[in-house]
């Protein structure tokens, strides 16, 4: 049997983490936070005393960390995942980061002869409980074909985005689009709300038109909930969109909506703090225009109802 090992218990890791479990997948696991992890051991899953133990007792090891900077400690360090790394073992480093240094990373991993890929994955928290997320995976075709049944289990629909570093671009590229779409809404709801529009009807008319989107049909519900509670907080937003904007200068396109929605959520969280729930950003225009967005009959926070299914890989249009 495939040992994986997982390092990074936070909202998202400690629920894909939880996929590999319930899925009857050996699992060892590890976060700088030793109660995060209490839950994967009471229910069998085995603890690792470093990375480098991890790597050691495992065939795949992944990570799920904050940031670039957080995937790089745990690599690097004296008792990192590279000191314990053999031939013929994988990492997959499911973190939303940067291309480069995913790159930088993976050359470490092959020169002792593991194989590299970058596998982040997009959906939502609650996608993420259920094994029903999306997983984007740069690797070599023959390295992504052996973590394909790792993958199908954490998660729905998994896409073969080419070499290592492209899943990574492609993911803070979904996520800056997410981040648009965010702060449109936000505009939407209020100016709705301003000219006497109905919240509940507005939403409708939203959900069943052009308009509609996936950040719709989540964060909107929770923004007028009022709990605002979608996992996700405003320093990450900007981690990810300034990512996004790297790649963009890396290759020479002068993005004009992007300085934007920078602007706006750097000051969004000079006013509420770095780690506010992001879809919070609303805030700045309800202190504006002094109202609040709000409405019945939504939920405290999103839960995926649907059942869970085996993952598979999603092919695109003329390949």
């Amino acid at each position: 049997m495939t040992t994986v090992g997982f390092i990074g218990l936070g909202n998202v890791g400690g629920k894909l983490a939880g996929s590999i479990l319930r899925n009857g997948m050996e699992l060892r696991v590890r976060d700088l936070d030793r109660g995060a992890a209490e839950p994967f051991l009471e229910a069998g899953a085995q603890w690792a005393n470093s990375p480098k133990a991890m790597a050691e007792a495992s065939d795949i090891i992944i990570t799920c960390l904050p940031s670039p900077a957080a995937s790089a400690a745990v690599m690097e360090a004296d008792d990192g995942i590279l000191a314990g790394l053999s031939a013929g073992k994988v990492w997959a480093e499911m973190s939303t980061t940067d291309e480069v240094e995913v790159k930088r990373l993976g050359a470490k991993v092959q020169a002792v002869g593991a194989y590299p890929a970058d596998c982040p994955v997009s959906g939502g928290c609650h996608r993420a409980a259920t094994g029903n997320i999306a997983i984007f995976a740069g690797c070599d075709r023959d390295v992504f074909n052996r973590l394909l049944p790792v993958l199908t289990v954490l998660g729905r629909r998994i896409l073969h985005t080419g070499p290592l570093g492209s899943a990574s671009v492609l993911k803070v590229m979904t996520n800056y689009l997410a981040t648009a779409n965010l702060i449109t809404l936000c505009e939407a709801l209020v100016t709705s709300k301003m000219a006497g529009m109905d919240l509940n009807v507005a939403y409708e008319a939203i959900r069943i038109s052009s308009g509609n989107s996936f950040v719709h049909e989540t964060e909107s519900q929770v923004i007028l909930n009022g709990s605002r509670n979608i996992n996700f907080t405003m320093d990450l937003v900007i981690k990810d969109v300034s990512l996004f904007k790297e790649v963009a200068d890396r290759v020479g396109v002068q993005l004009e909506i992007l300085p934007k929605l920078l602007e706006i959520f750097k000051d969004g969280q000079h006013r509420y703090g770095p780690r506010e729930l992001s879809p919070n950003i609303i805030k700045r225009l309800e202190e504006a225009c002094g109202i609040n967005i709000l409405a019945p009959g939504f939920p405290t926070e999103i839960i995926d109802d649907e059942p869970e299914e085996a993952g598979h890989e999603v092919i695109p249009n003329g390949h």
